[in-house]
């Protein structure tokens, strides 16, 4: 059984918790030989299936991080406390599960806790990156614009993998449209036209037969395709999560055509922006170069900044390493860097290599889609008129047959 607790130290501090014990009895004993004074304490009622899939539903997104980032530092720099910016906060977030965390952390900073800690107890929303640059800003006394500097990086972010999506949606339902339609010739056109054709008594052309032979398979053995799709997907995407999977998707990311040039930019972009947020916020180089090699979403890139951090720590500047590594970081890249080392503005340079670099990625996405549009459109109409010139050639020699 588990149990919510709020409780008080000694020392007068508020404490949260859940624990984890058989009975309510064993939880109040538990704590009061921990020397906590119990004032609150709550059964954690296990919820049905459905309630968890609605949960799901009100957790933060990507938007509600940013939006909690700017609320927030705007509340701080305006001289409001932290604690009353947070509960403040938790009464204007709409999304339940996100308002209960909200509180947890205000309850933890008001009892004594560091806020990177109370936020380190939620890692699935708050990341390593996020907890790193909120020590930098309690350490340094400037916890409002660390939190600008997080709202601006996740803003970037969620614009990036917006214009992502965007750039996909339509290619993704010129594709829904030739399944639907292939899907409609094979269950329904086929089948009422297999009788009329095998009547008409002529020599049926290989295309009619290869067509009338594959909708016969497909109509039969359908669910043994759409059993077999899903399990090599659900293979290759356990694949993909394991080291050597990783390493090999991501190769291959970067080696398809034009699409490869378009991923690694995003990569590029990923990591000089989040370097310059971390520089920016008062990280050490080192530091920043680690917390981003578990961020780059790579095996290659994170191989190559890890690298990199070795070399800064053995006293080797950062553009020399990464000159190492010319097909992998363009020459771009490393002369910003060593305009940004020279001048001591690197964490500038590299958000003018991120500002780059994004404008390029948007620029390649329009393209993409500029040149799947066509392609795919040209394939399905491809396909349509294979289907009817299958039909329509035996109709028509039939006809003929006839004297007609």
């Amino acid at each position: 059984m588990e149990f919510n607790y709020q409780a008080r130290t000694k020392n007068g501090l508020i404490q949260v918790g859940v624990i984890e014990v058989s009975s309510r009895k064993d939880a109040v004993s538990l704590l009061q030989k921990e020397g906590l004074y119990i004032t609150h304490l709550e059964e954690v009622t296990p919820r049905p299936f459905y309630f968890r899939q609605i949960d799901l539903l009100n957790r933060a997104g990507r938007k509600d991080i940013m939006m909690f980032c700017r609320e927030l530092a705007l509340m701080l720099k305006s001289g409001v406390g932290l604690v009353e910016s947070l509960r403040a906060l938790a009464e204007q977030t709409s999304k339940s599960v996100f308002r209960e965390q909200i509180v947890e952390i205000s309850a933890d900073v008001e009892g004594g806790v560091y806020f990177s800690e109370a936020l380190a107890r939620f890692p699935k929303i708050f990341s390593n990156f996020f907890i790193n640059i909120i020590k930098a800003g309690e350490a340094s006394g400037k916890l409002s614009e660390s939190l600008n500097y997080l709202a601006q990086h996740l803003e970037r972010e969620y614009n990036l993998i917006n214009k992502i999506k965007s750039g996909m949606t339509y290619p993704a339902f010129i594709l829904l449209v030739f399944l639907g339609i292939g899907g409609l010739g094979i269950f329904m056109v086929l089948p009422s036209f297999k009788d009329t054709l095998s009547s008409l008594g002529v020599e049926l052309p290989f295309l009619t037969r290869a067509v009338l032979g594959i909708g016969d398979i497909v109509r039969i053995w359908w669910w043994a395709f759409l059993i077999g799709i899903i399990l090599i997907i659900v293979l290759l995407w356990k694949y993909s999560k394991t080291s050597e999977g990783r390493e090999i998707v991501g190769r291959i990311a970067l080696k398809v055509p034009i699409l490869g040039k378009t991923i690694r930019r995003i990569y590029l972009t990923r990591f000089t922006e989040n370097l310059s947020t971390l520089i920016l916020a008062g990280l050490p180089i080192t530091q920043a170069l680690d917390i981003v090699s578990g961020m780059t979403g790579n095996k290659i890139y994170q191989a190559i900044i890890m690298e990199t951090q070795e070399g800064v720590r053995r006293g080797e500047l950062m553009s020399a390493v990464l000159e190492k590594y010319p097909k992998d970081v363009p020459g771009l890249v490393t002369q910003m860097i060593k305009v940004g080392e020279r001048t001591g503005r690197l964490d500038e340079s590299l958000m003018y290599i991120a500002n780059f670099y994004e404008s390029e990625v948007n620029r390649n996405i329009d393209a993409l889609v500029d040149i799947i549009e066509p392609v795919l459109i040209v394939i399905l109409g491809g396909l349509v008129a294979l289907l009817m010139i299958s039909i329509i050639v035996p109709v028509y020699k039939g006809v003929s047959s006839f004297g007609f």
